[in-house]
């Protein structure tokens, strides 16, 4: 104190460390990891597996046992009497794509003149980046899955059901003129997923059903093909329907649950053109690039979370840092994820 100097307690400074300002940008991250989570749809909805390193992670497939009589005296190991069962076996590999990142650039002199917190307005946009890019390739998989051949000769492929022509099948679907349906056949659309769930012994547990923003509402006022309200709508409690029109919720439908999305695919992506082409994952087996396929006829996904992977390598962080030269911060939010179908049999396209 002789020299009247002292030594500030710096706000900023981690304890055994020399950055001064290594602490501010928290704020920072912790807004991009909610926004993140909060504009996710499908995370909660599919199978998350998490690797140390490696570029890819496998996923054995097994088919089912048999069970028989046995007549006594018969030697139960002797191939010849039928009693093992041949349980037929392969596997599914999900590899990891290249780094996704969202970034962005914060002059210093914007900073300092500007009047309100435009960090956390970056987070909230970097985050969200993120959240649909992660969001859209997972829907897109979804509906590879349900466009997929099965996985053995015990189990079933994936389905697609026309809900204008409530029928499964994508025989009759025609990318250039997508017909209108009403409130009531997706209603019916919706039972009928759950049947052919059922048989196919899908667990109930974990079903869901994620619809474009038109069809969900279309739900919520029991629409007809000119969008009229009708009384029959599901969540009227005359007819045992749960929801609210105040806030326009339909929960489950056939134990189905039932969310609404933005991030479903809606045109057609199979010439390669879209950010996704360059994944490591060719979910559609030729038939696109990538996690992008022919889109035109979808709007909706019935499934089970076992249906679809998802293999982190890095899981979502940021970095951030001041750079003298260019007088301003970076900002960085990135991972590294793949996502790949696991069990086909567990996802039914909604199409028209």
């Amino acid at each position: 104190m002789a020299n009247g100097n002292t030594s500030p307690s710096r706000v900023g400074l981690v304890e055994g460390n020399s950055d001064n300002n290594e602490l501010f940008l928290k704020k920072f991250s912790g807004e991009i990891l909610q926004t993140f989570e909060e504009s996710n749809i499908f995370k909660p909805l599919h199978t998350i597996r998490t690797i140390d390193s490696g570029k890819s992670a496998q996923f054995p497939v097994t088919g089912i046992a048999s069970a028989s009589y046995h007549t006594p005296g018969e030697n139960i190991a002797d191939g010849g009497n039928s009693y093992l069962s041949d349980v037929k076996k392969s596997e599914k590999i999900i590899n990891i794509d290249k780094m996704l990142v969202a970034s962005t650039f914060l002059a210093n002199i914007d900073d300092v003149k500007n009047h309100y917190d435009i960090r956390s307005v970056y987070a909230n946009e970097l985050g969200k980046a993120l959240a649909v890019r992660f969001d859209t390739a997972i829907a897109k998989t979804f509906l590879a899955a349900a466009r997929d051949s099965a996985n053995l000769t015990t189990t079933s492929a994936g389905s697609t059901y026309d809900v204008a022509g409530e029928a499964f099948g994508r025989g009759n679907l025609d990318p250039t003129a997508v017909d209108t349906f009403t409130g009531a056949q997706l209603v019916g659309a919706l039972f009928a997923t759950a049947q052919r769930l059922d048989e196919q012994d899908v667990p109930s547990d974990g079903r869901f059903c994620v619809l474009r923003p038109a069809e969900y509402y279309k739900l919520v006022t029991g629409a007809d093909a000119s969008n009229t309200f009708s009384l029959t709508s599901v969540i009227n409690s005359d007819i045992g329907g749960q929801g609210s029109i105040a806030s326009g919720n339909v929960p489950q439908i056939a134990g189905i649950s039932l969310y609404k999305s933005n991030h479903l695919p809606s045109t057609d992506l199979s010439g390669g053109t879209g950010v996704d082409a360059g994944s490591s994952n060719d979910v559609f087996g030729g038939n696109g690039v990538g996690y992008d396929g022919d889109f035109r006829n979808t709007f909706g996904i019935v499934s089970h979370s076992a249906a679809v992977g998802t293999v982190k390598l890095l899981d979502l962080a940021t970095e951030s840092e001041y750079q003298i030269e260019r007088q301003g911060t970076l900002f960085v939010a990135k991972y590294a994820m793949g996502h790949g179908i696991l069990r086909p049999e567990c996802a039914i396209e909604l199409a028209s």
